[in-house]
Parts: C-alpha cells; structure tokens; sequence
C-alpha cells in the first residue's frame, strides 16, 4: 500500500489521488467519474497574477464526484480521519440528503475515508453512513464511530495506478445489493 503521510500528500492529497484513479479509470473505459468544485462568487481579483484572492461560497455543495461506472450512476465525497474515530459532524446535512436522494434515484452513494495516521483506506456504503447516522438519532449514540467497527471486507488496496482503488468496495456493494435482491 502506498504511503500517504508525507508532509507533501497533505490537505487535498487524497483527491489528488482519486483524480488520479479516476484518469486511470476513464483511460481503460472502466468509469467516467468527474470532480465537483465547490459553486464560490468571486470577491475580489488580482488581474496580474489571474487569481482569486477573496471569494464566498454561493450555496452548499453536493458531494466530491459524480459519474458513472458500466452503466451505473455513482457519487462520493470523499474524507481524511487522523484518528480512529470519525466524527459524523464531517457529513454535512446536505451532503447526506443529496446522497440518500441519490440511492433513491437507483444511484449508488458512498464514502471514501482515508485514515491518514493508518494509512488505509475504506469504503464506506450509504447503507453503512446511515447506520451509524440512525443511531445517533435513535439511540443517542455519539455522532461518530470507530475504525474497528468498520467491515473489514471494505477496506481498499491501491492496485498500479488505481491508488484508490474503489471499484474493488462498489463491486462488493454491488455483489451485496444483488444477493439481497436475489432473496
């Protein structure tokens, strides 16, 4: 598994390394997966440099990706945890009706979580978010759960130049749907 705690695979490093994944996926015509920037209103611009130095966000986002792999609509955000516990509050509202919406339209929504001080990554199903986000409201459960709670049929490996290579958790999600279908 590759190694992602260097000080220069901070922040946004793990996206860099779904998008890499991602022209990856596209290139063998596995998935056609896109970021989705944030909708921001530019303040103020420097028109030396051509950059935005003051902006706010327009509106809450969606999620991180949206595409489609053989067929199959797909959305993700995508999340870091330094420690073995990850909060809920790092999903927002919206992004949990957008996702559950998503699921509602025969779409499939998950997370992807990088536990940066383990270095393992995990696919997190809708079905699995929801769990955990019933329990806060039903059982008054702390809004998070722990690392050793997770399946770990779910966990991720980088495969060559998949560093995140999530197809592998949306076929087991997919195996997991069907067989339920199926009965």
């Amino acid at each position: 598994m590759a190694t992602w705690k260097t000080r220069g695979l901070r922040g946004s490093a793990f996206e860099s390394l779904i998008n890499s994944t991602n022209e990856y996926y596209r290139s063998k015509n596995l998935a056609l997966v896109q970021k989705i920037p944030t909708p921001i209103t530019p303040l103020k611009f420097d028109s030396a440099k051509k950059l935005i130095t003051e902006a706010y966000f327009e509106k809450d986002s969606t999620v991180d990706y949206i595409g489609v792999v053989q067929e199959i609509p797909i959305c993700f955000d995508a999340k870091e945890c330094k420690t073995d516990t990850f909060s809920l509050q790092n999903i927002h509202d919206h992004q949990f009706r957008f996702m559950e919406d998503f699921e509602k339209q025969g779409g499939m929504a998950f997370i992807l979580i990088l536990f940066t001080d383990r270095n393992d990554m995990y696919y997190m199903r809708f079905e699995e978010l929801k769990k955990y986000v019933d329990r806060v409201k039903d059982e008054g459960h702390a809004k998070n759960f722990k690392y050793n709670e997770l399946d770990p049929d779910f966990f991720l490996r980088s495969e060559g130049p998949a560093l995140v290579h999530y197809l592998e958790g949306l076929n087991l999600d997919i195996d997991i749907r069907n067989s339920r279908e199926a009965e």
